[in-house]
């Protein structure tokens, strides 16, 4: 058998492995970036663990109204009469003549051995096991709620994150323009400097200009380098991973007017996971109140006695049945229920407060969406008279007309307006998902489903 070996040189190996991974690797949406933000921020796996966490305590909180099964084995050495007397009867090993034949009150050293299994059962606790198993399914759904809007909130920043991004790298792309364009006009002004038809003055402002330039774009490049980092841990993903985004797209207004997102408040699972939790706090007072009440519990056991370790040769069974009440404990049971009142009012005050809260959030994140779409549309009217008065100057500086310096100063002035709409443009699109996590809905709701290529609307 021949075996034949295919050699690949190394740069074409290089080649070969970068088409095959920019083939594979698809642009990361918004809408994508939101949904990795969900299911892989470690904040969702830890709020996910402790709604695991809630669940299991129910389930511990449940297995009270079950018996309690045990063994033990135990091991004595003892040389008391009493005693002595005791297990040589449960050894199944006395005997009346060895008895009355030595000193009762000076035994020999007896070992003994005892395997015990014991059941416990209890039957009235006076309603605390079924108090504190509604307290625990309480609790696990409050953290079941929060762990869903800790989701939503981890969407969000992602977003957020998604935005920062794409608003870095769009500026970066800006100034990358801009610097050409002054780039150009220093070399127009050198030219003409070199001719005399240009003062040196105006060519050295023009350098200032171009090296201010210089330092922006190294500033905004750092940031856009931040902001893929902040991506990347907001999305779950190692640090220095690379993005390849797509663009922000205008958007459109807000939908729906203040009533209607106000009355999506309810939809809120941090406000749903305080009033659970609240209804849990309301049941304390009772489940303490209900060690006021006896206890009853049976308990069976069977144990095996001998001089070795699980030994066998003496047997015994023993079922009792009794009842426990406290009849003075110092006030000490009145006062946790006092106490337990007391917190559940103030509680019920905090949620009814946090639900104020929430409605004063929807105003004020609708207000900044409607606010944030205005200030785009200002701020592209802006950015299009800026870009035709600079064009216009253009035209009258090669004519001769205008100095280097007005066409610098249109150039700055169309910058300005480009990186107040970019900032204006992310800003909107950020607040829209504000708005949809403060109303109590995903903020995945704002983006627009029929848009492939996941810009918001």
């Amino acid at each position: 058998m021949v075996i034949q070996r295919i050699y690949i040189a190394p740069p074409l190996l290089a080649v070969l492995v970068a088409v095959a991974s920019g083939a594979a690797a698809e642009p990361l949406t918004l809408a994508g970036a939101l949904a990795q933000g969900r299911s892989q921020a470690p904040a969702v796996a830890a709020a996910a663990a402790r709604a695991d966490a809630a669940s299991a305590r129910t389930k511990e909180a449940e297995s009270y109204r079950l018996p309690q099964l045990r063994f033990s084995e135990s091991w004595i050495r003892t040389d008391a009469p009493a005693d002595v007397f005791g297990l040589l009867l449960a050894q199944e090993r006395f005997s009346f003549q060895e008895f009355v034949a030595s000193d009762p009150n000076s035994p020999d050293d007896l070992e003994t051995a005892i395997s015990r299994v014991e059941v416990e059962l209890p039957i009235w606790t006076g309603g605390e096991i079924s108090t504190r198993v509604e307290q625990a399914r309480l609790a696990a759904e409050a953290a079941g709620a929060r762990a869903g809007f800790a989701a939503d909130a981890a969407a969000l920043a992602a977003g957020e994150a998604w935005l920062q991004l794409a608003q870095a790298r769009e500026h970066v792309a800006l100034l990358e323009r801009s610097r050409a364009t002054v780039a150009a006009h220093v070399d127009f002004a050198r030219s003409y400097a070199e001719q005399g038809m240009l003062v040196r003055s105006e060519l050295l402002r023009a350098e200032v200009e171009l090296a201010r330039l210089d330092d922006l774009l190294a500033e905004a490049r750092g940031h856009a380098r931040v902001a893929e980092a902040a991506l990347a841990f907001r999305l779950g993903d190692a640090q220095g991973t690379s993005y390849e985004l797509g663009e922000v797209a205008p958007p459109d207004d807000v939908p729906a007017e203040l009533a209607d997102w106000l009355a999506r408040a309810e939809r809120r699972q941090d406000l749903a996971a305080a009033r659970q939790q609240l209804a849990a706090g309301e049941l304390e007072a009772r489940a303490v109140n209900a060690g006021r009440w006896p206890r009853i519990g049976a308990t069976a056991r069977h144990d095996w006695t001998d001089d070795s370790l699980f030994g066998t040769n003496g047997s015994a069974t023993s079922i009792f049945v009794g009842a426990t009440f406290d009849l003075f404990d110092g006030g000490r049971r009145g006062a946790q229920a006092t106490a337990a009142r007391a917190e559940a009012d103030a509680a019920r005050r905090d949620v009814d407060t946090f639900a104020e809260g929430i409605a004063l959030e929807i105003r004020q994140a609708w207000e900044a969406a409607r606010t944030a779409v205005d200030r785009q549309r200002t701020a592209a009217r802006a950015l299009a008279a800026a870009a035709e008065g600079e064009r216009i100057l253009a035209e009258r500086f090669r004519a001769g007309v205008v100095k280097t310096l007005d066409v610098i100063d249109a150039a700055t002035a169309r910058r300005e307006a480009e990186t107040r709409e970019l900032v204006a443009r992310a800003d909107a699109h950020a607040a829209r998902l504000r708005l949809s996590l403060a109303a109590g809905e995903r903020p995945e709701t704002a983006v627009n489903e029929s848009n492939a290529s996941g810009e918001l609307p």
